[in-house]
């Protein structure tokens, strides 16, 4: 076995810095890093929300939490907030975590589907503690000593300045050993015997050659895309939404701990509450809006004073056909685009970056483990694909042509049987540790209208008198522990206020 000796990592950006951490800590100096970035190309940086899964990435560099928090005016998040998806004038969460508790073998939403058709139950969220704190806008960390009770399994994530996160990370990797080196790569040099990387040139005429090459460098796929023309899925027909503007406003009250998502005309828009202010964009689909139109609808829906001229993207949802290609491996946007309806950019990344570290190559790059690298890549990236598109299809909405395109389209096999499965029996089943948990499937079935026509049978084995009692006695012990949470404002104020 020969072992790599360089690695280099081309953009910065969240995707570079991440990667540029991750590695320096865990590596140990076993591997020389470099990481090459311009101060003259941008970065796309409207990736300020996150799911839970981000604490391993923070746990793994060894972050601590209430720094992270201060130093790149972060807030906390307990889950996400649709409105006007199902049909205007509707509202739901897609709260993190647990809802209720199991009784007997089955899920709690199972006997709630019994009592709701009896007109015997509340509104879902009163049975997750996620979902009935955030409505109150209410948090606090979870309590280990509370293993038993509600408060024993909040779970959060954050919102945050992704450009003062990877401004963070790059602080810490070069603490570590990491080396930067400033400038724009104008060209890839590929071994013509097979293709792999050999250098990349930097304008300055500079060449940096590695033996394993992390390509950050956002949509344009530097080395990825341009230099081995590995190819991209188009997703587009189920995710037509292909434009966003970003825009930040003066932070107002209240200071929720959860991301809108509130559905347009053509797509739909987005509110992050940080400490020093809030992020706003509108995604859409061009084929059915126009920027301009975009834009006053953006513009005229900010809850605080307008801080910067809207940044506009463009993008085709889908990935590249191989995330690992030779001895190159894409992350972030290089490695394709989920529009961040569930907050998932930033996961992503880390997704593929811990799981190259699971699968570290010698220099002699066995072609098995690429395969398997790339299988399980495209499983994650299809099935989030999926949960995304669900948000699309399952509505009830034909008020324009871009929802009634939605609600009519064709959806992958996939997502067609989970639909079906659900709609039968309110029946969801977690593959192969994909992302999104049952709970989350569930809350987002429900909350867009996709009521079953049945429940499971083995609920009528428990009384339904003791079914009530059951749904009460959670939906009571929830409220009293939400009760006992301090403001999410006051939390964040106490123990991780931004200087």
């Amino acid at each position: 076995m020969r072992q790599l000796k360089t690695i280099l990592i081309v953009g910065g950006g969240s995707a570079g810095w991440m990667a540029a951490a991750l590695f320096s800590k865990l590596f140990k100096g076993l591997y020389e890093i470099t990481l090459i970035e311009s101060e003259a190309i941008g970065t796309i940086g409207v990736g300020e929300a996150t799911i839970p899964a981000i604490k391993t990435f923070n746990d793994l560099i060894g972050l601590d939490e209430n720094d992270f928090m201060r130093r790149t005016q972060a807030s906390f998040k307990l889950g996400i907030q649709f409105v006007d998806w199902d049909r205007i004038g509707s509202s739901y969460i897609h709260g993190f975590g647990v809802i209720g508790r199991d009784l007997e073998w089955l899920r709690c939403h199972q006997y709630w589907l019994k009592m709701r058709a009896a007109g015997k139950a509340s509104d879902l969220a009163a049975y997750s503690i996620n979902t009935a704190a955030a409505l109150q806008n209410r948090f606090m960390r979870a309590d280990p000593k509370r293993p038993t009770s509600p408060l024993g399994h909040i779970a959060h994530a954050f919102h945050f300045d992704a450009g003062l996160y990877a401004r963070y990370l790059r602080g810490m990797s070069e603490a570590a050993g990491v080396r930067r080196r400033e400038g724009k790569v104008v060209s890839v040099q590929l071994r013509p015997e097979d293709g792999f990387v050999e250098s990349v040139t930097l304008e300055d005429g500079a060449v940096a050659s590695a033996d394993l090459f992390i390509d950050c460098s956002g949509f344009r796929g530097l080395i990825i895309e341009q230099a081995m023309k590995t190819g991209y899925e188009d997703w587009s027909h189920w995710l037509p939404c292909d434009r966003a503007m970003a825009v930040p406003c003066a932070r107002t009250e209240p200071f929720t701990p959860y991301t809108r998502s509130t559905a347009r005309p053509a797509g739909w828009q987005w509110r992050i509450p940080l400490q020093h202010r809030t992020g706003n964009g509108h995604v859409y689909s061009s084929r059915h809006m126009d920027d301009d139109e975009a834009e006053r609808i953006l513009l005229s829906h900010l809850d605080g004073a307008q801080m910067a001229e809207p940044n506009r993207i463009r993008f085709v949802a889908g990935k590249r056909r191989q995330i690992w290609n030779r001895n190159c491996v894409a992350a972030g946007l290089a490695s394709g685009f989920l529009e961040p309806l569930e907050s998932t950019s930033l996961h992503l990344i880390q997704s593929v970056l811990i799981r190259l570290v699971r699968m570290m190559p010698d220099a002699g790059f066995d072609p098995a483990t690429i395969a398997e690298f790339n299988r399980q890549t495209d499983f994650e990236y299809e099935r989030i694909r999926d949960f995304i598109i669900l948000h699309y299809k399952a509505t009830e909405r034909d008020d324009t042509p871009f929802w009634r395109y939605c609600r009519d389209m064709d959806v992958p096999v996939t997502l067609e049987r989970k639909i079906d499965l659900f709609r039968a029996n309110g029946r969801i089943f977690r593959e192969d540790d994909e992302l999104f948990a049952e709970e989350s499937w569930i809350q987002v079935l429900l909350g867009q209208g996709m009521i079953p026509a049945g429940y499971d049978p083995l609920v009528d084995v428990t009384p339904e008198a003791e079914i009530e009692r059951f749904l009460a006695d959670v939906e009571a012990v929830i409220g009293k522990c939400v009760a006992l949470m301090p403001s999410h404002a006051g939390y964040v104020a106490k123990v991780c206020p931004a200087g």
